[in-house]
């Protein structure tokens, strides 16, 4: 088998790494794009090689170079080395430590550092676009429907609870920040001090409990993993932003039901997109249809 390497020619195309030795491997991950880890005598870098049809997601490469950079000034993205947008490239910084699975969130204390991390981005400047997975997931549907791509059975039987949660989540709206989300375990890197954030293609400026709401979905977090993320995170327990947190996840899982379909349709990658969107939409349909979402409706508007 021969060691991979970069596309055709992009090496010369990239200013750190042209007329250098280079030693390839490619990274597993990466969803809507290709990553490779480039190491030379100067350093260690990450190639994002991105597809070119990915709008109908929702993904701006501009915005997503951007706010990289804003996350890198932060102190918890990885550095920006180099931006080629016309060949959808984006270059960082290779960073040194353990990437995360859903696993690592048992450990003692990592839910707690983790809330630390998202506190800096969130802190940190703001980013250039905003995100909204109540106006995502709209535009996820109507591209769905308008091209016949598959859709579970019953997805539209939920519109009047989404609205119903949208008006409840806007009774106490939150100040939005910079957040990443899209915050799989495969995203966080932890060097032994602090744990970076990595990978902004979803990135923009949100309500900070759909980041930690989207962290509990992502990462398969049980409900006291949440409670105690979100706690961590406000420095106290607050019912309300619990209850958030809880229903931001929740419309986390029924918008990329919906980025699944679209991917299963039309991505070139092999993964089994709609298997991955279907686990997400039954954990939001057993929410939907359990006995507890009114209090949560309940609970998000009450004053803590």
């Amino acid at each position: 088998m021969s060691a991979p390497t970069l596309p055709d020619g992009l090496a010369d195309r990239i200013a750190v790494l042209r007329g250098r030795g280079l030693r390839v491997s490619e990274l597993a991950g990466g969803l809507t794009n290709r990553n490779y880890k480039v190491v030379t005598d100067e350093g260690a870098f990450v190639v994002r090689v991105s597809g070119r049809g990915t709008g109908a997601l929702a993904i701006d490469r501009d915005h997503e170079y951007r706010n990289s950079v804003t996350a890198a000034e932060s102190g918890v993205g990885a550095p920006v080395v180099e931006y080629l947008p016309e060949d959808c490239v984006l270059v960082i910084g290779f960073l040194e430590g353990r990437t995360f699975t859903d696993d690592d969130f048992a450990r003692p204390g990592v839910i707690e550092r983790v809330a630390a991390s998202c506190r800096r981005l969130h802190g940190g400047g703001r980013f250039v676009n905003d995100f909204d997975m109540f106006e995502i997931q709209a535009g996820y549907l109507r591209h769905v429907l308008d091209r016949g791509f598959r859709l579970p059975a019953d997805y539209l039987e939920f519109t009047g609870a989404v609205a119903r949660i949208r008006g409840a989540l806007a009774v106490r709206a939150e100040p939005t920040v910079a957040c990443n989300n899209d915050l799989l375990a495969g995203n966080f890197i932890d060097d032994g001090s602090d744990i970076h954030l990595i990978d902004y293609e979803y990135s923009g400026n949100n309500d900070p409990c759909f980041e930690l709401g989207n962290i509990a979905s992502e990462c398969h977090l049980d409900g006291a993993q949440l409670e105690q993320l979100v706690t961590a995170y406000y420095g106290r327990r607050l019912v309300n932003r619990i209850a958030r947190a809880r229903l931001q996840g929740l419309m986390s899982q029924y918008g990329w039901t919906l980025w699944a379909s679209i991917q299963d349709a039309t991505s070139e990658i092999e993964f089994a997109f709609w298997p991955w969107g279907l686990e997400k939409y039954e954990r939001a349909v057993a929410t939907f249809r359990g006995p507890g979402l009114d209090r949560l409706i309940e609970d998000v508007q009450r004053v803590d």
